[in-house]
């Protein structure tokens, strides 16, 4: 597995992440561009003022493009960095943290003038660690491990396969409910207390893409604006799709399926 370190403007890594994870390099890079391999790492670097890695994730595809992308492009009316790359988000900064907690090092620095390049595997793991410890433990909060374990209980009411912790490639998803053992996900959940929202959106996005799963993002009230603001850049492609749902109306629902399932074992439906 290679490791590598991409380096942009603001502007262009927000174009970026707006058109789908596309990355491009020039003609002159080419080599570098046909030694990269499905699966690498690559880590994205944004220039000044922020000066520090942002985001990390993997390559998914390599592709030529000749269609202008990135803001400079469409201005000047043809594309620049034709030689493009589809990746994966493992885990982004929340855009508000960019200045202020983005990953950097001292050897990074004289590093980043160039604006694409191999980086060596210690330098990037020591770069991801620093993400890992920022992730904190979302999942053994008290909160997060409630409303999982109420929408375990909801599906299993509804009679579907409800598990929690659903391994895929992009890492695990809270809670999945399927109709039968072998098949896909039907629907898909992300649970956010206090976690990446970036990187709960960006695996329900993947979930929808592989599987046409009917995704839902679970959060506190004053996250849906934030969502919705989300959804009408970044994570465009899945806007009429998601939906979301506040802490207190899945604990709505959790008590009304429980009183009519009570109900019914009452009355003995």
């Amino acid at each position: 597995m290679n490791y590598w370190l991409a380096v942009g403007s603001r502007k262009n890594w927000e174009d970026a992440f707006r058109n789908g994870n596309i990355w491009g390099l020039s003609h002159r890079q080419k080599k570098l561009w046909s030694e990269m391999e499905e699966g690498d790492v690559v880590l994205f670097y944004v220039t000044r003022p922020i000066a520090g890695v942002i985001v990390y994730g993997n390559i998914k595809t390599k592709f030529k493009q000749d269609k202008p992308l990135w803001s400079e492009e469409i201005n000047k009316g043809k594309a620049i960095w034709k030689l493009r790359f589809e990746f994966d988000i493992s885990y982004c900064l929340p855009e508000d943290k960019w200045e202020f907690e983005k990953a950097t090092s001292e050897i990074l620095r004289f590093k980043a003038g160039v604006n694409f390049r191999r980086l060596e595997k210690a330098l990037a793991e020591e770069l991801i660690s620093k993400f890992e410890r920022a992730k904190g433990t979302e999942a053994e909060e008290p909160l997060h491990e409630e409303m999982k374990q109420k929408l375990i209980q909801i599906g299993k009411l509804q009679n579907y396969i409800a598990e929690e912790e659903y391994k895929f490639d992009l890492g695990r998803l809270d809670v999945v409910w399927r109709r039968v053992k072998q098949s896909v996900p039907t629907y898909v959940f992300e649970i956010n207390v206090r976690g990446d929202i970036y990187r709960a959106l960006s695996k329900l996005k993947h979930a929808y893409d592989l599987w046409n799963s009917r995704i839902f993002i679970v959060a506190d009230k004053f996250e849906e604006e934030r969502v919705k603001n989300l959804l009408s850049g970044s994570f465009h492609e899945i806007s009429n799709s998601l939906k979301f749902i506040d802490f207190d109306t899945l604990n709505e629902i959790y008590e009304l399926k429980i009183k009519l399932k009570n109900l019914e074992q009452k009355l003995g439906l």
